[in-house]
């Protein structure tokens, strides 16, 4: 706990918490447009199902550029300051600097998500939706979205305390957003090879089309697709904090 609050302590004047707010002030904009057309175009259609699934592909897109900027943040404050033979010659493990770094990284996106809920669900109140079909979608959706994130906040952990040049993390965030917008259109073998596709493939919505109109269909997000995300990331984390823990300082 004092590593995590030693991360946020270094963190106080990075800007970090205004950069999410100006990231998500993008991103719902781009959703509530979006759903209020569709809504627009199609009366029939309002409902939660048609905001988790806009929601869900948007994050795809944009939350895995926002964890390579968080976690590049992070992480970046240890190679420009040399801080590293500092932080150990004061009996501290790289693996518990690693796992700090995580879990602050974390904590951080986590914010994001319930920032993202409640706007939401803001939205919903104000066109009206239904209450009773509010949290069965919403909750798998969340889970779904913080699963993800930590998976892919390992993996870009890796990426920016291997590199000091931290372009490379953010180019790493930049393709996982390109692969968690378009992963629909992989199959499904290929898909469930990227932890950036899961923020759809744990959405409990999708849509379909049945001839010329589109539809949204709830689906039960199951065990499977949980727990392998699950042990993705488990291995990119230890991969990542064992390869951090015997490099060169």
């Amino acid at each position: 706990m004092s590593m995590l609050g030693l991360e946020f302590y270094k963190l106080r004047r990075r800007h970090l918490f205004l950069m999410i707010a100006l990231f998500l002030s993008v991103e719902l904009a781009w959703i509530f447009l979006s759903t209020s057309i569709s809504l627009s175009r199609n009366p029939d259609l309002a409902g939660w199902e048609g905001l988790i699934t806009t929601t869900a592909s948007m994050n795809g897109l944009f939350l895995p550029i926002l964890s390579a900027v968080i976690v590049s943040r992070v992480c970046d404050m240890e190679h420009k300051g040399s801080t590293w033979k500092l932080l150990l010659s004061v009996s501290v493990t790289r693996g518990r600097i690693y796992a700090a770094k995580y879990f602050c990284a974390s904590a951080l996106m986590l914010l994001s998500i319930l920032i993202e809920s409640a706007a939401m669900i803001g939205f919903g109140r104000i066109h009206q939706f239904q209450w009773s079909t509010l949290f069965p979608l919403l909750i798998p959706f969340m889970g779904g979205a913080i699963l993800t994130n930590q998976a892919v906040i390992a993996l870009q952990q890796w990426m920016s305390l291997s590199v000091k040049n931290q372009a490379f993390s953010l180019c790493l965030g930049m393709i996982g957003g390109f692969i968690g917008m378009t992963s629909q259109l992989f199959p499904a073998r290929v898909r469930h090879l990227f932890v950036w596709s899961y923020y759809t493939e744990l959405s409990p919505v999708t849509y379909d089309y049945a001839g010329s109109i589109m539809r949204f269909v709830t689906r039960p997000v199951g065990f499977i697709l949980p727990a392998t995300l699950v042990i993705m990331g488990i291995v990119i984390y230890i991969m990542g904090s064992f390869h951090v823990s015997r490099q060169e300082v």
